[in-house]
């Protein structure tokens, strides 16, 4: 089974609705073909077989099929053109809306010549009409437009019906019936082009979203360092260049400057070294507050559950937030959520052991298995420095779960 449907867990929000938009437009073939072929077949073959024969019959029902396979085409093109694989199809749009004229012209001229009655033909030009106009929706990108194209069918094939000698009722008829389904093909097409728009454009902000959020922390990272090392490099040179003039003079503070300078770059590893602790560091209340606030933002219910009144060592929250960290940016980046659970929890006792679950659903089938950038490993040697350990993978109900544990972990209550 999850063979089977790995091809739809595997898509995000915007692959599923657009696959199932484009299955839905190849399914409006197969219904005009079933509803207006086969029905223009079964009467032009039926009624008043004196008047009518099969091959006739038969090539009426092969332009409804040559016209709703030309429609489904279409579609498909105009879909890719949505999401930006082709060229906006001008040129299939026009030889659609032609093929179409000329076979409604065609079922018209066979009335007028005998070759079949007059009631099997408003139903076939109707079911036309009407799903290419649905089509020709999909191509436009005003809502406005796309009531252009039932207006127009409905005039024309009014007027070629009274043209071609039928009775005025069944000409008034016909151009009702494809304005009405024109409008509603239109209509429900035009939804679908916006729905497919509307979820590849939300699927973007979010992958936006996760890229602004690290190029954030980088820029944090760079200005941290900037502030600690462009002071401290200024002085350094400033004191280097002092003491080579002075050694150029054989002067004896020259010396004294070196040292100097030894002393500001000591002073410096130390300071680089709290800027890279601090940023490889995590306050864990700060993070999981911020996992909510990310998670929230980007649409899913984030559901946070800790004691906020309970303290952790330095390094046990170190190692727990980045593990909120690092799961936060994975359920982002990966995967279709709709829903997350980050639960800290600690067993009984002064010593019991400290579990943070991170647990999300719409876990794609062969998603990676841990947090991108660092991966598995990097969280598993973060969290071997306090002995912890680390889980994760799919579980039942497609689901992703990711738990640490931290055994022992030393926790206090925090006076109010």
């Amino acid at each position: 089974m999850p063979t089977m449907t790995g091809w739809w867990r595997n898509r995000g929000s915007a692959g599923k609705v657009e696959l199932y938009t484009r299955w839905s437009f190849h399914l409006f073939v197969v219904l005009e073909v079933a509803s207006f072929g086969l029905g223009a077949l079964a009467s032009a073959a039926g009624n008043d077989p004196t008047r009518s024969s099969w091959p006739v019959a038969g090539g009426l029902f092969l332009l409804v099929c040559a016209q709703a396979v030309l429609v489904g085409f279409l579609s498909s093109r105009a879909l890719d053109w949505l999401t930006g694989r082709r060229a906006r199809p001008v040129r299939l749009a026009v030889a659609t809306a032609v093929f179409t004229g000329a076979a409604c012209l065609t079922a018209l001229l066979l009335v007028r010549t005998g070759r079949v009655d007059t009631a099997v033909v408003p139903a076939p030009m109707i079911g036309m009409t009407g799903f290419a106009c649905g089509s020709f929706a999909l191509c436009l990108d005003r809502a406005r437009q796309m009531s252009y194209a039932p207006l127009a069918a409905a005039l024309l094939t009014g007027g070629a019906s009274l043209a071609t000698g039928l009775p005025a009722a069944v000409a008034l008829g016909c151009a009702i019936g494809v304005l009405t389904s024109g409008l509603f093909l239109s209509a429900t097409s035009g939804f679908s082009a916006w729905l497919v728009q509307t979820v590849r454009e939300l699927e973007r902000s979010r992958e936006y979203q996760a890229r602004l959020a690290v190029a954030e922390e980088r820029l944090r990272f760079g200005r941290d360092l900037h502030d600690v090392m462009g002071r401290n490099l200024a002085v350094i040179a400033l004191k280097s260049e002092l003491a080579v003039q002075l050694a150029r003079r054989e002067r004896p503070e020259a010396v004294d400057q070196m040292i100097e300078v030894q002393r500001i770059a000591r002073e410096s590893q130390r300071e680089v070294r709290d800027v890279v602790r601090g940023y490889r560091g995590a306050d864990l209340a700060v993070e999981l507050e911020g996992a909510r606030g990310v998670l929230s933002a980007a649409g899913m219910d984030c559901r946070v559950e800790y004691d906020a009144g309970r303290a952790l060592p330095a390094d046990v929250q170190s190692a727990l937030g980045w593990v909120v960290r690092e799961a936060t940016t994975n359920v982002l980046r990966h995967g279709d959520a709709g829903s997350c659970l980050i639960r800290l929890s600690a067993e009984e006792g002064p010593d019991g052991a400290l579990t943070l679950l991170v647990e999300n659903d719409g876990a794609r089938a062969g998603a990676p298995a841990g947090p991108p950038g660092s991966g598995l490993a990097g969280l598993r040697e973060r969290l071997a420095v306090v002995d912890g350990a680390l889980r994760a993978g799919p579980v039942e109900g497609g689901r992703f779960r990711l738990v640490a544990r931290i055994p022992g972990a030393r926790t206090t209550e925090v006076d109010a």
